[in-house]
């Protein structure tokens, strides 16, 4: 995906509203790697997914500055309730100003710290998850993820062709790419899985759960 090509599919789309274009620009001006924020076209494509999904528990790992759970709060039922989770415990304050701040606030959640720590924590199952936290963690986020999810149920995990790093030789100190090969691998062989990977930015795998 170049950047022209992007720059196609973003004025081909619908908008991205106001307050994700705040954010994005926010996120832009006051974070290091914002690339690491989903933007206009991933953005439109979380929120479609979940529209068709229409899950009633979504469950996000890796929250950053907010822009994707945002997305997804957008596209959920409204009886839903998302939560998220981030380890990074600075930037606490800024995502629930973000999420107080949108039409969705009262039924989103963050939670701060560990994800492989707070997850078996929270009570219920999954209808969706949206992975995009340690690629190194993948698939043990995945393993993990499994008995707690509902029948049927779907994970999108994001950053899966890693700047095609992951058709390539890795590196013995690439522990990022290695983790992100490991759990495709994986998944591509799991008999409990279906298995599709949308090349959109960085590539997402998206899983449904079929047995």
């Amino acid at each position: 995906m170049n950047s022209e090509l992007e720059q196609y599919i973003a004025s081909h789309i619908s908008p991205e509203p106001d307050i994700l274009a705040r954010l994005y620009r926010h996120t832009h001006l006051h974070r290091l790697y914002p690339r690491m924020c989903s933007g206009h076209v991933q953005g439109r494509m979380l929120k479609m997914l979940t529209r068709m999904i229409a899950p009633s528990r979504i469950l996000e790992l890796g929250t950053f500055t907010g822009y994707s759970a945002l997305c997804m709060a957008e596209g959920m039922p409204q009886h839903a309730q998302l939560h998220t989770v981030e380890i990074e415990d600075e930037w606490e304050e800024d995502i629930r100003t973000v999420f107080d701040s949108s039409p969705w606030g009262d039924r989103m959640h963050l939670h701060i710290g560990d994800a492989m720590q707070i997850v078996p924590q929270i009570p219920e199952k999954w209808d969706m998850v949206f992975m995009d936290a340690n690629k190194r963690h993948y698939l043990k986020y995945y393993q993990t993820l499994l008995p707690l999810m509902n029948p049927g149920g779907y994970i999108i995990a994001d950053n899966t062709l890693w700047d095609g790093k992951v058709t390539r030789p890795t590196e013995n100190n690439d522990t990022q790419t290695q983790g992100i090969k490991e759990f495709n691998d994986f998944v591509a062989q799991d008999p409990r899985a279906e298995v599709s990977i949308i090349p959109i930015r960085d590539g997402m795998t998206i899983i449904h759960l079929v047995s």
